[in-house]
């Protein structure tokens, strides 16, 4: 099924394509991305989808700099070394003025020396770990991101655990991918921030299905409290893990628990157990529900309308730069990022000097929103900790 919908996202974008006619004066936009092969795929899927509509409303409306805008799909497959190479292509070959992407976050810790050398604008929206946009000293940095970011989700996770009481036993456990261990990181040093130390920390494989081992260790160490980080499935394998050995701490994860892969293997019922932090729940705004209503039945499954809304809003400040600039050139459309002119009505908020010299975050903690699944949609968590909680305790 994912592949079929894989499938369908790359034939629409080559059909858009075509009928466009493809020519020199044509802007092209890249997305490199996973839309067929890991647990993240339909995040992936929901990206293309929403950039695609975005483009159609820019070129509805005359295009760019009085050019029609062409999105060119590369899927990396999650590979790494497949998503190098179409970063390459797509910036040596098809000769595109951004790209978008990747799906996760492990390809673009491989891949964002290429952009900033060759000084090609990246909008993530979809990777979410934290040294995606730093730069090293010296180097001009050009990864911008629209979506979640892992340290600051992870302020808010240990955020809850310090207001849940001192008596706490916390443990944290991670998947080994790039994803994974850079949320780890995030987990460590923001629980040290609190003063919080672990009774233990396991790892995961992002293909394990059987977590009993780790979680009997947890369990021995008397956890009571478990911060999680991975993919939407090994996510929801843990909470099977779980239900075999009849242990159930409080469970905060990634905001991976909002994909459907999360949900189908963790079950209904197990599914409502996680909480989490995401941009977008099923409570959607008036202007949200719109887009829905438009683009729902492409959508590879509901609940990953957030990841469309993020690629929505990159397309959409990124041809605000573009205008702004009066130029597709890589350094002009930079500088105007970072100095964006306006106000910009996205689908996720209001977007109002959103980048920075500094800051290459569009969204940040205060767009965030608890969630958990309930009834099968992805709902507003609310208990007395997440009331107690302000921004002041997210420390970073």
């Amino acid at each position: 099924m994912r592949r079929h919908l894989a499938r369908a996202v790359l034939a629409a974008a080559s059909i858009t394509a075509t009928a466009l006619a493809v020519s020199a004066q044509d802007i092209k936009v890249g997305f490199n991305g996973d839309v067929s092969a890991s647990p993240s795929a339909l995040s992936g899927q929901a990206g293309v989808i929403g950039i695609q509509a975005a483009i159609d409303d820019i070129n509805a409306a005359g295009g760019l700099l009085g050019r029609k805008v062409v999105l060119v799909v590369r899927d990396d497959l999650s590979q790494p070394p497949k998503s190098i190479q179409n970063m390459s292509d797509l910036i040596d070959n098809e000769k595109v003025a951004a790209v978008f992407g990747p799906t996760n976050s492990g390809n673009a810790l491989a891949w964002k020396h290429i952009a900033n050398q060759k000084q090609v604008p990246v909008l993530g929206m979809i990777g979410s770990a934290t040294d995606i946009t730093k730069a090293a000293p010296g180097v001009p940095n050009y990864m911008f991101r629209v979506s979640m970011v892992d340290r600051s989700q992870v302020a808010g996770l240990m955020a809850y655990v310090k207001a849940g009481g001192a008596g706490k036993k916390v443990g944290y456990m991670a998947e080994t991918t790039g994803y994974g261990q850079g949320g780890l990181k995030d987990i460590q040093e923001i629980g040290a921030l609190h003063g919080i130390k672990p009774e233990a920390v396991e790892a995961f494989a992002v293909g394990d299905t059987d977590m009993t081992s780790q979680l009997n260790k947890m369990k021995a160490a008397g956890v009571d409290t478990l911060v999680i980080w991975g993919q939407g499935t090994p996510l929801g394998h843990i909470l099977r893990s779980m239900e075999k050995i009849n242990y159930f701490p409080t469970y905060l994860t990634s905001w991976a628990a909002d994909n459907k892969s999360f949900f189908d293997a963790a079950g209904p019922q197990l599914a409502e157990k996680p909480l989490f932090m995401r941009t977008i729940t099923d409570s959607r705004t008036p202007k949200q529900q719109q887009l829905y209503d438009r683009v729902s039945a492409k959508l590879p499954t509901p609940s990953a309308f957030g990841f469309l809304a993020h690629g929505y809003d990159s397309m959409m400040l990124l041809g605000a730069a573009i205008k702004q600039a009066k130029s597709t050139e890589g350094p002009k459309v930079k500088a105007a990022l970072e100095a964006l002119e306006g106000k910009h009505e996205g689908f996720m908020k209001t977007y109002e000097k959103p980048f920075s010299a500094e800051n290459r975050e569009g969204l940040g903690a205060a767009d965030y929103k608890w969630t958990r699944w309930k009834d099968g949609k992805l709902v507003i968590a609310e208990d007395g900790v997440i009331s107690s909680l302000k921004l002041s305790d997210f420390k970073m």
